[in-house]
């Protein structure tokens, strides 16, 4: 093994790391962030303050990461799990002191077939482990969407209407 890149992705102790998709890289530091790397340039990342305002910086930090591609799911030394997007992180799921003390890892059950079956009509499933001695499994919900043929018939609904409304308007528009 060779390496092929270093640089500074915390200040202070990287707590978890984890490999995505497009060789992205997901690191956990001590210095209260999580971050989503391409190489060595800065993609996004969270900072406690900024995604849970109101919760003090130091009393809290993320601990541990992993990243299925779709999602990041996340551990804090106090025991929370969440899971975000893994492209924009934006919070989809959270639960405040889900275990008692440190979480010290997350896993996503696969999606192989027994996977999916253990799903059931969840759009995910984070495995949580923590000092506590405890393994805990949280659900997040399929979210709601639109099909893409009701969306296509709204965007056509709606220019018929404009083209109407522009014809009530001005009289010989067309």
């Amino acid at each position: 093994m060779k390496k092929m890149l270093e640089f500074k992705a915390h200040d202070g102790e990287i707590e978890d790391i984890a490999l995505g998709p497009d060789n992205k890289v997901v690191t956990a530091g001590r210095d209260f962030q999580c971050c989503v790397w391409q190489q060595d340039q800065l993609v996004t990342g969270l900072r406690w303050h900024e995604n849970l305002p109101g919760i003090p910086d130091k009393a809290y930090r993320y601990q541990a990461c992993r990243d299925s591609g779709t999602f990041l799911g996340l551990g804090t030394v106090t025991g929370s799990v969440a899971i975000h997007i893994a492209f924009s992180l934006q919070r989809l799921y959270y639960v405040k002191e889900a275990h008692g003390i440190v979480v010290t890892d997350v896993a996503f059950v696969p999606e192989s077939q027994p996977g999916r079956e253990l799903l059931g009509g969840h759009e995910a499933a984070l495995l949580s482990v923590a000092v506590d001695s405890r393994c805990k499994l949280h659900m997040l919900p399929t979210r709601r969407s639109l099909p893409v043929w009701l969306l296509l018939l709204l965007c056509a609904g709606l220019i018929v209407a404009t083209i109407l409304l522009l014809q009530l308007a001005f009289p010989g528009f067309l």
